[in-house]
């Protein structure tokens, strides 16, 4: 498999030139629909979003795309920021892109969520798909300071969404060593958060931590994901207390993606699928490194595995499991009194 994976990074890195030539007109960020009619959430609204993997809307897409990828799905399927900016009558495109010499450059889009990325951990802490992409991803922290040096300040015509943690999860090790890891990255989002609604934000949207233990790669571990989920549970619960000693817990609508996606697995087949957490899409033989941002139909498990399976690799969900998870997000907006 080595010697596949070596041809695909150098076709990847064959194809660059090309693709960047290539790469200028790209459909600017977040923007509002035009037009008489209203969207299908019944309000326009400009999406900004913030985060890792889970949420990146293309950010090394540049190098990706040579094989097919450019998200962390099942390519070329949508994450479920593009959806829910979709619903409220935008788009959504990167922020930023990494570019031919491995560092990120600076886009028109709002979505800044990149992959890797944890809430406040400098990149080069990390080794994620060093070998790809370098040791660039953004933390949370310095994705909002970005947004805010090029924009100044957020407004009441915006959604943003901001969605992180399972990075510091993953990242944390073993307990009970690791819980002071997860509990300080909790503290610091709900910090971000305060920094967000300060600035201007009305319509925040707080995402917790998925059950990380019940991913393919967590069942897969030698304790069938327990540290995993026992991480996920103090991030979570470390999150709420700190949002609610900030009286932040009023100015947002908090999105409980651990219990979600407990229950979708529970009843998998209920919502479409014939395989919950037990396989993945990205067939990992054909795959390169086995992740799901150079995944695309070629390395799919079967034709239809998009739609059949939850998740795409060992972690990152399927175009059908970001589009149910958007529909609940949206449902959850709309029992706040915004839109429908």
């Amino acid at each position: 498999m080595q010697g596949s994976n070596d041809k695909v990074r150098a076709a990847i890195f064959a194809m660059l030139v090309s693709l960047l030539t290539a790469c200028g007109g790209g459909g600017g960020g977040s923007s509002n629909g035009s037009g008489a009619t209203p969207p299908a959430g019944g309000i326009n609204l400009q999406v900004v979003s913030f985060g890792d993997s889970l949420s990146d809307v293309g950010t090394y897409a540049p190098l990706a795309s040579a094989v097919g990828g450019g998200r962390f799905t099942t390519n070329p399927g949508q994450v479920w920021t593009q959806d829910v900016a979709q619903y409220y009558g935008g788009t959504l495109s990167a922020a930023f892109t990494i570019d031919i010499t491995h560092k990120l450059s600076a886009q028109n889009g709002l979505g800044y969520a990149e992959g890797g990325a944890t809430v406040a951990t400098p990149a080069n802490l990390s080794n994620f798909l060093v070998g790809v992409i370098g040791n660039v991803e953004m933390p949370v922290n310095q994705q909002v300071s970005s947004y805010l040096s090029a924009h100044g300040s957020f407004n009441s015509g915006q959604l943003v969404l901001l969605w992180a943690g399972a990075n510091d999860v993953l990242r944390a090790g073993a307990l009970p060593a690791a819980a002071q890891t997860v509990q300080t990255a909790a503290a610091a989002l709900a910090q971000i958060v305060g920094q967000i609604v300060q600035n201007g934000a009305t319509h925040v949207v707080v995402v917790n931590v998925p059950n990380v233990g019940l991913s393919p790669t967590g069942i897969a571990s030698s304790d069938g994901g327990a540290n995993l989920t026992q991480l996920s549970q103090i991030f979570n619960n470390s999150l709420n207390a700190a949002l609610q000693a900030d009286s932040l817990q009023s100015k947002v609508i908090q999105i409980d993606s651990y219990a979600w996606v407990d229950q979708i697995i529970a009843n998998f087949q209920a919502n479409g699928f014939t395989v919950s957490n037990t396989g993945q899409a990205c067939n990992p033989a054909t795959t390169p490194d086995d992740t799901s941002l150079l995944c695309s139909p070629a390395t799919y498990i079967t034709a239809n595995a998009d739609q059949t399976y939850m998740f795409a690799d060992d972690l990152h969900p399927t175009t059908h499991l970001h589009a149910l998870f958007a529909q609940y997000v949206e449902q959850q907006i709309a029992g706040s009194g915004l839109g429908h």
